[in-house]
């Protein structure tokens, strides 16, 4: 095992409360095969051989009940020949030729592994669904007049308010309007560090509340918050069937037909050139059983729906076996830099008064200026005024300047903030501050400048918090076998190159608008081949959209990143991205394992049935154990 895939197997999988194995239907039906094949065998050994033929023969119908009834539905229904048919043709010949015993073995085994496959399935989807169970049935909503009531979760509409007490789950996605506590958002972000909540933080459904009581504002109903989104998501993602399983659903559709045509063949040309056709009618049902592709055609679908199970448990949700694909074969990997690499919430670290302002004063006009704009830069310096006191100051005329800044009116004089090339622009001469900007430039900050008509008042130096784990994840996605790491951003060339010596990329491109991202997507796409490109899903969706693998990062709540990103991360967590690789690298290993696998079991039985080395019951355990071992195989992806 290597090292990656124990760092994924060391993770506790989580307990769902989907049924257990008994409760399968088809797993008891199967089993109750078992025990007539076993009790027909004691019997035999008794010496009543009439009663154990008849035993054998309930034995075989029972465990033949969905498997052979599904072969003639595919048969009638879509003119296909299914491994189904092969096998129901084995069992049927076996039992015409008084090979009873042999005959329900093969009902037996293939009819407990195809129970087993499909329960492993289902569990695994169980698990994705059981989330749904986290969120409460009833919850406290509290009415206008001061009172509260129990009610049912579905009748909760958005802006109720609901009390959830500590220890209780969120009943629906909201938005905290009274009291502090922590919040363990591991059921959806896959992050296990409870997360503290004040008033104006955003909680999601099914999310646990540790410590303080919370008033919470709802802002969608039970069928349309975040856990509704996952669930529907990964019921549709298992679905969606990646290049390999769609190849190889179509390879088992021409095999099947040709197996069973070589079947009746080999009993034919036997039979009429030895006149033995019982032998050869015995080899031909060998021959059906030994060439059955089971094993090759349920090897990918198996591992790829445990792989999508695990990944949704850790807060990554990949939508649809193609992603898993891609993610496995990516060499380039585009990052944005605000909100993936930084933390996309920028903070002022220096502020420089010129022309003999105070800083508070020059600080007042700029957040009276950006008081109505929404660009992150703005709202640092807003959050700023208000930490430091800040008086406030009337604004007139505000115009904002898309990509820019913006300007105002504040005291009767207009005052622009924006980028040094927009103040520029507007004829503001920056000689006497060249030397300041770049300094705060080449310690990768961002520069704001604030003027009037006539003069620069002022600089702000504006810093993105880079990740902690920026730089550690750039390194892990390296040992993956990403051979390049590019970071695209809007920011200016000298604070693009600070941070991308920090967390560690390759190369970068800055000053990129939205449609020049998706531009440099394309020309790296060309370049290298297939590209994943990991976004915040809202402004990067062009890029998102041109790469082979869209990833949104810190995507929970939000439904554009949802529904656009082909790989979704619940968390504002760069080990998430890692995670998604490693599951991506890991699936195609196993999946090339169980190939590799299915494919020697076939070269090993087929040659042995078609000379008669091979018996019959010893294909069918070959033949099945072939079948456990892929699925047993793929399933620890699931782990």
């Amino acid at each position: 095992m290597s090292s990656e895939e124990a760092t994924l197997e060391s993770k506790d999988p989580v307990e769902t409360n989907g049924e257990r194995w008994w409760q399968n239907r088809e797993v008891r039906w199967s089993a109750a095969s078992g025990i007539l094949l076993a009790l027909g065998f004691v019997i035999g050994l008794s010496g009543a051989g009439t009663l154990s033929t008849w035993v054998y023969v309930s034995a075989m119908l029972v465990g033949a009940r969905f498997f052979a009834a599904e072969a003639v539905e595919l048969l009638v229904e879509d003119r296909i020949v299914g491994i189904e048919l092969l096998m129901t043709v084995a069992a049927v010949t076996a039992g015409v030729l008084g090979l009873w015993g042999e005959a329900a073995t093969l009902a037996f085994l293939y009819s407990i592994s195809e129970a087993l496959e499909e329960f492993t399935e289902d569990r695994t989807r169980n698990a994705i669904r059981a989330l749904m169970d986290l969120a409460p049935k009833r919850v406290t909503r509290l009415l206008r007049d001061g009172g509260q009531e129990e009610i049912d979760v579905d009748r909760l509409a958005v802006d109720d308010r609901f009390l959830v007490r500590p220890g209780q789950a969120v009943a629906t996605d909201g938005i905290v309007h009274d009291g502090n506590s922590a919040i363990d958002e591991s059921s959806v972000t896959g992050e296990p560090i409870p997360v503290e909540k004040a008033p104006g933080d955003q909680v999601f459904a099914g999310t646990l509340n540790t410590s303080g009581a919370l008033v919470i504002e709802a802002t969608a109903t039970s069928t349309e918050n975040t856990l509704a989104k996952i669930v529907h998501l990964v019921t549709e993602a298992q679905e969606q069937k990646g290049h390999s399983e769609r190849r190889m659903r179509k390879f088992s559709r021409r095999y099947s037909p040709a197996v069973l045509a070589i079947g009746a063949l080999v009993a034919v040309v036997g039979g009429l050139m030895t006149g033995d056709w019982s032998t050869w009618l015995i080899r031909a049902a060998t021959v059906l059983v030994a060439a059955a592709p089971c094993a090759l055609v349920i090897s990918i679908p198996v591992t790829y729906v445990a792989a999508m199970g695990n990944a949704g448990r850790h807060g990554v949700l990949i939508k649809g076996g193609i992603h898993l694909e891609n993610l496995a074969v990516v060499r380039v990997l585009a990052l944005d830099k605000t909100g993936t690499l930084t933390r996309g919430k920028p903070k002022v670290a220096e502020v420089h008064p010129l022309d003999g302002l105070t800083e508070g004063r020059i600080v007042a006009i700029t957040a009276a200026v950006e008081s109505r704009s929404e660009h992150p830069l703005a709202r640092a310096v807003l959050d700023y005024a208000r930490d430091t006191a800040t008086e406030s100051l009337p604004m007139t005329e505000f115009r904002s300047l898309i990509g820019a800044g913006a300007e105002a009116t504040v005291d009767g004089t207009r005052y622009t903030v924006g980028s040094p090339d927009l103040v520029a622009s507007n004829g503001a001469d920056l000689d006497d501050v060249a030397e300041t900007i770049a300094s705060l430039q080449e310690r990768g900050l961002t520069v704001i400048v604030v003027a009037d008509p006539q003069r620069v008042l002022g600089l702000f130096g504006i810093a993105d918090v880079i990740r902690e784990n920026a730089q550690q994840a750039m390194k892990q996605l390296h040992s993956l076998g990403i051979d390049e790491l590019v970071m695209l951003t809007g920011d200016n060339q000298r604070t693009a190159a600070v941070v991308a010596a920090h967390v560690g990329v390759d190369t970068f491109e800055a000053e990129l608008r939205p449609e020049d991202k998706s531009t440099a997507v394309r020309k790296l796409r060309e370049t290298h081949g297939r590209i994943a490109m990991v976004g915040d899903g809202v402004n990067d969706a062009p890029a998102l959209a041109v790469a082979d693998v869209g990833i949104a990062m810190g995507a929970a709540g939000s439904d554009v990143a949802l529904e656009t990103a082909d790989v979704v991360l619940m968390a504002d967590d760069l080990t998430r991205l890692v995670d998604a690789v490693r599951i991506g690298r890991r699936t195609r290993r196993i999946v090339q394992q169980n190939i590799a696998l299915s494919i020697l079991i076939l070269v090993i039985l087929v040659p042995g049935a078609l000379v008669g080395w091979l018996a019959l019951p010893a294909a069918v355990l070959a033949h099945e154990l072939s079948e456990f071992a892929v699925i047993a195989n793929g399933m620890r992806m699931a782990r």
